[in-house]
């Protein structure tokens, strides 16, 4: 079932939270509950950058290998220890020992950016491939995934075919380029950075990793941030 977008718009927002993420972070996936939680917020626009962890373009893109599955698995567990997310038993039984199956952060980033295009979805979208990735291990590099998970959300899959070819090439690349001059900015280590910006302040890198497991308390947090900045 779709996720109701309750994400603030744009003329309604007094500040704005960007998100600096990757579909195939794991610690992205550690952090979806606390992003939920910020959808929450009164006067709170989340704006999403995607920084292509593992493209072709990077040289990152892989297939996955034995030696990567023995690598994601002690840091999964630890993500689950920290932040109450769970994996599925298809995604570790099953994608991480398909060795055939690819990792590439650029097809469901456009997804991402195409829903978002369409429909203002793409944080709908970016949370519905996080469950398809770590919990029914599907492949989300795969265009004929993303097309179904498109269909699923119940977004016009034709104009979703549409936005993802606008997306594509140099767009998605420039896009990827932008991310990570706003992470250098910031002094960001990687993903994921949270970044809070307000009109009568300068932007602000938050920790996230305190509030982990601890969505609601997330949601105060910046609730009250908020509060202050308007003042």
């Amino acid at each position: 079932m779709a996720l109701i977008n309750t994400q603030t718009k744009a003329d309604d927002a007094v500040a704005t939270l960007h998100y600096i993420f990757d579909p195939l972070c794991g610690w992205c996936y550690a952090v979806a509950p606390l992003v939920e939680a910020a959808r929450q917020v009164a006067g709170l626009k989340i704006e999403l950058h995607g920084g292509g962890m593992m493209t072709a373009a990077n040289g990152r893109r892989k297939m996955i290998t034995p030696e990567w599955r023995e690598y994601v698995k002690p840091n999964d567990l630890r993500i689950a220890q920290l932040s109450g997310q769970t994996f599925g038993d298809a995604y570790h039984d099953i994608l991480l020992n398909d060795m055939t199956a690819v990792l590439d952060s650029e097809p469901p980033t456009i997804a991402i950016l195409a829903a978002e295009s369409i429909a203002e979805r793409g944080l709908d979208m970016l949370h519905r491939l996080q469950q398809a990735h770590y919990l029914e291990g599907r492949r989300i590099a795969d265009f004929s995934v993303l097309d179904g998970i498109a269909i699923e959300m119940g977004l016009d899959v034709h104009l979703f075919k549409a936005a993802m070819q606008v997306q594509t090439g140099l767009a998605i690349q420039q896009h990827f380029g932008k991310s990570h001059a706003l992470l250098n900015r910031i002094g960001g280590g990687g993903f994921p950075t949270f970044i809070l910006g307000h009109a009568n302040r300068q932007i602000q890198r938050l920790d996230s990793t305190i509030w982990l497991g601890r969505p609601e308390a997330w949601q105060a947090h910046l609730e009250q941030m908020i509060k202050h900045g308007s003042d």
